[in-house]
This record gives structure tokens, C-alpha cells and sequence, in this order.
């Protein structure tokens, strides 16, 4: 009954560790195949010809048509300017302009559309820079669509946010528009990232560069997991062929007698049979004969 215990507790512990390491290759092959979708949609996406905001827009942004360029005529609302924090681009500190579009033609005419219109970089002892005023009037703009990000639960100084989330933005900006025409119009579930205004980029603003999506070694990750699950499996196999150690009172192994050094009939015990003497090296002899030679002069 012990020795089933044993293999049935070294079992569950294999099989616990190997479900672990199954799991958490799935979870690196997930992030691996999310990598690599978002390679593939900026490779077909990203330097497509541009098309009206409302083929893209009409039902909302799909999964497939992140990053595709657009194209929408409209007016920036007047003070309506929000700034994005803690958004580093290329590893400097940067302070991005967002802005709202309302759309002027098309179907979604009337709609409001957030842009984000490029950064400026800022050091950590600089405070808020001078943002450029988009242009006024009726502008045409090219923008490349991405899909809101979630509101951040991280606090911002008005006229700020923490993430590109749409209806953070629109509420944010809120109290500038609210004697507007637009006050309560419907921000589209979507914002564009700038490449031009009346085919120039904006003034005093840098524009986002191409992301640099890399594959990564998620890949290499999710099969190292699965060979420690294969590891832990054969691992508690091989445990449960090997016998267990021997114990005082406890079975033996074959071939050993479990007595103890200095029983009966063991070396150098009282009663055992005398050790048959060694046979001297040539060495020994040698010494011994010099040794009685030194012995017998004195």
C-alpha cells in the first residue's frame, strides 16, 4: 500500500508540473501569434492607398483594418486640444496632441473623429511645451485608423489623459465644445494617427513613426514550456521504477546483508576469522633491511 501511494503522490506531482508548463507554452504561443498578426496588418495595411472614412467606419473598425489610411474632410473643433502623457516615443519622453475632427462630408457627417496630430519630446525637468493650434476652417485630412484603447485608472491634470481612449478624450474636452454645435455629437469607437493635413504634415509637430513590430522570442519561449512538461513526465516516471531507499527494520535491497560495522562476523569484530596478512612490497623489504642494518651498528 506504500509503494502505491508513492507512485500515485509522484504521478500527481508530475502531471501538476507538466499541465503547468503546457499552460504557460499556450500563453507564450498566444502572444506569439498576436506579434504576429500585427506584423502582418502593418505589412498589408499600413502604405495602402487611402480610402473615405466611411468604408471603414460606416459599422465600426474591424480587427483587419487597423493601421489602413483614410481619408475625411472636416474642422477641428476650436480649443478643444487634449494632451496624452506618458507616451514615450523611441524611448524620449513625449507630449502628444489630440485633437477632435468633425466631420464635414460623407455619411458621418457630423460625427467627431479624434486625431492624434504628432508629439513633441520633453525633458523631465521641462514643463508643459506650447502646443501648435491645428489649422482652422475646413481641412482635408489623411489619417491612418486604430481602435480606442481602454481609459487608464490612472488620474491626469485637466486637459490631460493617460491613454487614447475616445470617450476619455471627447469628456476631457468637453467643457470647450460645450457652447459648440458639436456638443452632443457621436465620437466615432476609433482615432486616426496623422500623416497629413491638406497634403502637408502638421506644423511644430512631429509625426508618430512606423511602429517596429519584431517577433520576438515568444516562439522559443512556448517550446522550452513544453519541453519541461515532457521533462516532468518522464522525470516522475523514472522516480516511481526507482525503489525507494532502505530504512532500519525496512526491506532491503537485494544483495545486502543490513548488518551493521562492528556486528558479529564483520571485519575487525571479536570472533571473526583472522585477516590473512598482507605480503610486503619490495619497498617495505628494502626499508626494513636498511632499518636492522642502522639497528645493528649502533
Amino acid at each position: 500500500m506504500s509503494d502505491l501511494r508513492r507512485t500515485v503522490g509522484v504521478l500527481a506531482v508530475a502531471l501538476l508540473v507538466a499541465a503547468g508548463c503546457v499552460q504557460a507554452g499556450i500563453w507564450q504561443w498566444g502572444r506569439h501569434q498576436d506579434r504576429s498578426r500585427t506584423a502582418a496588418l502593418l505589412e498589408t495595411n499600413y502604405d495602402a492607398a487611402p480610402v473615405p472614412l466611411a468604408d471603414l467606419m460606416a459599422d465600426g473598425l474591424a480587427p483587419d483594418e487597423v493601421w489602413h489610411p483614410v481619408v475625411a474632410v472636416g474642422h477641428y473643433l476650436p480649443d478643444a486640444g487634449v494632451l496624452l502623457r506618458g507616451r514615450p516615443v523611441a524611448g524620449q519622453p513625449a507630449v502628444h496632441a489630440l485633437e477632435l475632427l468633425a466631420v464635414d462630408t460623407g455619411p458621418l457627417t457630423g460625427s467627431l473623429l479624434v486625431v492624434n496630430r504628432g508629439w513633441v519630446g520633453v525633458t523631465a525637468d521641462q514643463g508643459l511645451p506650447d502646443v501648435a493650434d491645428p489649422p482652422s476652417g475646413a481641412v482635408r485630412v489623411v489619417l491612418r485608423l486604430r481602435p480606442s484603447e481602454p481609459p487608464s485608472n490612472r488620474s491626469a491634470p485637466d486637459g490631460q489623459v493617460r491613454s487614447i481612449s475616445v470617450e476619455d478624450v471627447r469628456r476631457v474636452a468637453g467643457p470647450a465644445t460645450q457652447e459648440s454645435a458639436e456638443a452632443d455629437s457621436t465620437v466615432l469607437p476609433a482615432y486616426g494617427v496623422l500623416v497629413s493635413e491638406d497634403g502637408r504634415p502638421a506644423e511644430a509637430l512631429e509625426p508618430q513613426p512606423r511602429p517596429e513590430v519584431t517577433l520576438g522570442i515568444n516562439l522559443s519561449y512556448a517550446f522550452q514550456w513544453w519541453v519541461f512538461a515532457v521533462g516532468a513526465l518522464v522525470g516522475g516516471v523514472l522516480l516511481v521504477r526507482r525503489p525507494p531507499e532502505s530504512t532500519p527494520g525496512g526491506p532491503r535491497r537485494p544483495g545486502t546483508t543490513g548488518r551493521p560495522a562492528g556486528a558479529a562476523g564483520a571485519p575487525n569484530a571479536p570472533g571473526s576469522a583472522p585477516r590473512t596478512r598482507r605480503r610486503p612490497t619490495a619497498e617495505e623489504e628494502e626499508d626494513a633491511l636498511l632499518d636492522a642494518q642502522t639497528g645493528a651498528e649502533h
